[in-house]
């Protein structure tokens, strides 16, 4: 959202600037220097990187544009489904949740949240880690461990999406060169001609130099800086719900575990005690404060 108001911004202080100049909007219009930027700057992309990695960034791109999901209501919703988990299995034991762990696609626990069952990495990142922990296989320093690498491993392959992004808005002002080079030649072929079309043929030139500056430094750098927060924003989400998980192996109590787990959500978005509190008891919590 935030994303879309700041690109109308740009747009609309760069094209307002210039028509307060008594500029000519049509001048700006140049077809053949996209064609040569953009064209470029995808055919690099494509040279640059392999096909999950350019799938990745359009969807990146997509993502961008959308509010994040990551606010206070999204983790109180995670912090009522790891304390119910958590008093199953203080009841029963970690192998009563087997079935729930080893298929959480039929599920009844973790139908009552659909959102954990859109996101595959972080369900396989919880019903992985508490298979391992009820299997006893290892112990929650060693499970620590592991967890901490999974987290590690996917934030390195998913921040290798922004870079390439950034690595095509690098390249953009180079690509306006050289199209504004392409526009010198032809302008120099054009000499001796009507003064009128030389200077439509200079302004062509200079656009190309323009629209690589503009696009790199007011669009697709910004949108690239964009994605590596909502990276973080994820990786802060995967280490609240391993706090929560190292806290209950570990002999916790389920409140004691869910408190671990709230001190580990980031600071502008933390639900307060008493709203976890209630929220996992199942008591009204006021929406104003939870949004």
């Amino acid at each position: 959202m935030f994303a879309i108001i700041g690109i109308v911004i740009v747009i609309g202080a760069i094209v307002g600037g210039y028509l307060m100049e008594h500029g000519n909007l049509m001048v700006l219009v140049q077809p053949a220097e996209l064609v040569i930027i953009g064209g470029a700057a995808l055919g690099t992309l494509f040279v640059a990187n392999p096909l999950h990695v350019i799938k990745g960034i359009f969807s990146g791109l997509v993502g961008v544009l959308k509010p994040s999901r990551y606010s206070k209501s999204f983790y109180l919703d995670n912090l009522k489904m790891m304390s119910e988990i958590f008093g199953q299995a203080r009841k029963g034991g970690l192998a009563k949740l087997e079935a729930d762990i080893e298929a959480p696609e039929k599920s009844q626990l973790f139908a009552k949240y659909p959102f954990i069952l859109k996101d595959h990495e972080a369900l396989h990142f919880v019903c992985d880690s508490l298979r391992i922990a009820a299997d006893g296989v290892a112990g929650p320093f060693e499970l620590d461990q592991l967890m901490e690498m999974d987290m590690e491993i996917q934030h390195h392959e998913e921040s290798i999406i922004p870079a390439a992004l950034s690595t095509v808005a690098d390249s953009l002002p180079g690509l306006g060169i050289v199209a504004a080079v392409l526009g010198v030649v032809i302008t120099m072929g054009a000499l001796g001609g009507p003064p009128e079309e030389i200077g439509h043929k200079v302004a062509a030139a200079l656009v190309g130099t323009f629209l690589g500056i503009l696009l790199c430094y007011g669009f697709l750098g910004p949108l690239a800086s964009s994605m590596s927060k909502q990276l973080d924003e994820r990786a802060m989400y995967l280490r609240m719900l391993r706090t929560a998980i190292i806290a209950f192996v570990k002999g916790l109590a389920p409140a004691i575990a869910i408190e671990f787990a709230r001190r580990a959500v980031p600071p502008h978005c933390r639900p307060s005690f008493k709203e976890t509190e209630a929220k996992v008891k199942g008591k009204p919590v006021d929406q104003a404060q939870a949004a």
